[in-house]
């Protein structure tokens, strides 16, 4: 009997020795101190935004001057840290996949540039200044800069909204200059300041449906100078192109323009086919559009074909970039578009170039530093402004071209800026009779790597509501504009991140056996669930006025449902008596949300439930106790959810 009565004594101790510790490690979480305050956050935060070096300066400030000097200019430009083991063998690498950039480049400029509805050598002009700043400033060694196919167009339909380019292409021309200003300068900000996130409002699946019917877009649009045709409409959308088109079909036109684009177009395509079939013969696709316009040039010459109906480019002005700070327009009634139109341009720039170096990047194991990307891609634009060049940025098909080619660091762009300087110097003449059908072609040859079909399989597989804003940006550019498939694909993404913040899931929670691990009873069958005890998760980041109702009536349904359920299988049993909701998740709430919970506890209290609280955030429990609402559950907070369930089976919660 003594043993006996020891051993219950002995019982009893371990019992009280649990309970307090339980106690004191529940006090942990309410005695924590007070978290940082929403005015000390906002410093700290514009502290980190517009400051992002300075303590790295500030740790130099016992260093000499030079050095503090050097660190300066290095984190400005990167080419001062990379070029001290710059080797001649990179060179060599580096000459040869410049001179192959250089030999897509030239006719793909000059074909964009006529997208763009600028002169051909603006195009030209594109791809010497941006690809010499961004040598000096950028963090990717593989991105080849220069006017690319979706910005152009994007340029084109907004700016002739304002400006007629055929009635007056010099006002229209400066306009775009303009933009690109303000394109640069929104580049700039983004990097500066830390404001990258502002481009990931385009999410992936957005840019996919966009870049595809971009794509489409553009194709449709050179039907123009694949068929010769004269006349031919300014809207981009698929409805107005075709009912261009079926109109020229009614007038005289001449099929020497089909024939010759289709054919080179036939060549291009079939040496792209044969580069991706055999990787050595990498520099073939990257030639075959310099090789069609030499060859096309030459037909139209011998042939005398543009007195028989072949349209060609005509004059070309050479010579080096004019300067165009002159031909800037800050004033008038237009600025405030353009500084829109420069927004968009510079989200969407960047977009592109960003999602290519870095899929570059990860590919050859280095970092790329995306703020200062922007402030690259910004001065570059500002620059460019200055020297008649419009938005450029990073393309898919020639970084492509430059990685395969086996470029090691932005030398490459210097060889292909270079290159083009010395054809706008000596070459521009002997493209008068290039045909329009050519250019046409390349632009048509280049949009296939636009369309990525697999993709969208794969965004239709993962993610439904991915799907609706790819489908929702790429209906929305064929069918509307360019601006709209923006606007439907960033309302879509944002509709989306409403209705998962509106309704935030609510797991119900059960302990795998054997372990003290809580998890969702539907993922994890295994889970078991303890009779009496409800332990529900809140799947959202911030309990507020969107959806604190959606989560009370759901725990509330899922309460009565469970009860019911206990009920029906044995009415001898105690129905649930306690509500455990898991924290973890949760990193806010507001009064909303705190309301909210109030109601769901007196609501419980009223039934009989008691109402237990675990492992909360810093900021979460911290107004949980301003607000009293932790006096008023009668102090059952707890550290984690096995924790809460110990206290609930050991029926001493009421005393915590």
């Amino acid at each position: 009997m003594a043993s006996s009565a020891i051993g219950s004594s002995n019982v009893q101790e371990r019992l009280d020795l649990e309970q307090n510790n339980l106690n004191e490690r529940a006090r942990w979480v309410l005695d924590a101190p007070e978290p940082p305050g929403v005015w000390h956050e906002l410093l700290d935060c514009a502290k980190e935004t517009i400051f992002p070096l300075g303590n790295k300066f500030l740790s130099l400030r016992s260093e000499p001057g030079t050095k503090r000097v050097t660190s300066l200019l290095q984190e400005i430009f990167p080419v001062l840290v990379w070029c001290r083991n710059y080797k001649a063998t990179k060179f060599k690498n580096d000459l040869l996949a410049g001179l192959t950039l250089a030999s897509l480049c030239s006719p793909q400029s000059i074909g964009y540039a006529t997208l763009a509805k600028l002169d051909p050598q603006y195009g030209l002009y594109t791809s010497v200044v941006p690809p010499l700043i961004y040598a000096i400033m950028g963090t990717s060694r593989e991105i080849a800069i220069g006017p690319v196919a979706v910005v152009s167009l994007l340029l084109s339909s907004m700016i002739q909204k304002l400006e007629d380019p055929l009635a007056n292409p010099i006002s229209y021309r400066n306009l775009v200059l303009t933009s690109t200003f303000f394109a640069g300068v929104f580049q700039a900000a983004f990097g500066l300041f830390r404001l990258g996130f502002l481009v990931d409002f385009l999410s992936h699946a957005s840019i996919v449906g966009f870049m595809a019917g971009a794509a489409i877009v553009i194709g449709l649009q050179q039907l123009k100078g694949l068929l010769g045709i004269t006349h031919f409409t300014n809207k981009t959308d698929i409805v107005s192109v075709l009912k261009a088109v079926l109109k020229s079909v009614h007038h005289p036109w001449n099929p020497h323009n089909f024939i010759l684009g289709c054919s080179f177009l036939s060549f291009i395509l079939i040496t792209r086919f044969l580069g991706r079939r055999n990787k050595k013969l990498f520099w073939l696709p990257a030639i075959a559009p310099l090789i069609s316009v030499i060859l096309s040039t030459l037909i139209v010459f011998l042939t005398r074909a543009d007195k028989h109906g072949v349209k060609i480019v005509k004059h070309i002005s050479g010579g080096l970039n004019p300067i165009s700070v002159h031909e800037l327009q800050f004033h008038g009634q237009d600025v405030g578009e353009l500084a829109r139109i420069g927004l968009i341009l510079a989200v969407v720039a960047l977009t592109e170039a960003i999602a290519v170096g870095r899929s570059i990047a990860s590919i050859k194991g280095y970092h790329l530093d995306g703020n200062k990307e922007m402030v690259a891609m910004g001065f570059m634009n500002i620059v460019g402004s200055f020297t008649s060049c419009y938005v450029a940025t990073g393309s898919f098909s020639r970084s492509a071209v430059n990685f395969s080619a086996g470029c090691e660091s932005t030398v490459s762009n210097i060889v292909m800026a270079i290159t083009v300087v010395i054809s706008l110097e000596l070459f521009t003449r002997l493209l008068y009779y290039t045909p329009i059908a050519i250019l046409a072609s390349i632009i048509l040859s280049a949009l296939p790597g636009l369309i990525d079909l697999h993709e969208v399989q794969n965004i239709w597989k993962i993610d439904k509501l991915d799907f609706l804003a790819c489908i929702g940006a790429f209906f929305g550019v064929v069918f509307a504009s360019v601006e709209i498939g923006l606007l439907a694909a960033v309302t879509i993404s944002f509709a989306k991140i409403i209705i998962l913040s509106i309704r935030p899931g609510v797991e119900s929670l059960g302990r795998l056996p054997g372990t003290d691990l809580f998890c969702h009873v539907n993922q994890y069958p295994v889970a078991v669930k303890t009779p009496g005890i409800l332990i529900f998760r809140i799947k959202s980041a911030l309990l507020c006025f969107a959806n604190a109702n959606f989560v009370r009536e759901r725990i509330m349904r899922w309460v009565v449902e469970e009860s019911n359920h206990e009920e029906s299988e044995d009415k001898a049993q105690r129905t649930t008596r306690v509500v455990v909701l898991d924290m973890s998740s949760l990193m806010n709430i507001d009064t909303s949300g705190i309301a909210s919970l109030e109601e769901l506890h007196k609501i419980l209290d009223s039934n009989g439930m008691q109402l237990a609280i675990a492992s909360p955030r810093w900021k979460v429990i911290d107004k949980l106790r301003l607000a009293k609402f932790v006096d008023k559950i009668g102090g059952r907070v707890f550290l984690t959810v096995g924790e809460a369930m110990d206290a609930c089976l050991s029926s001493e919660m009421d005393t915590i």
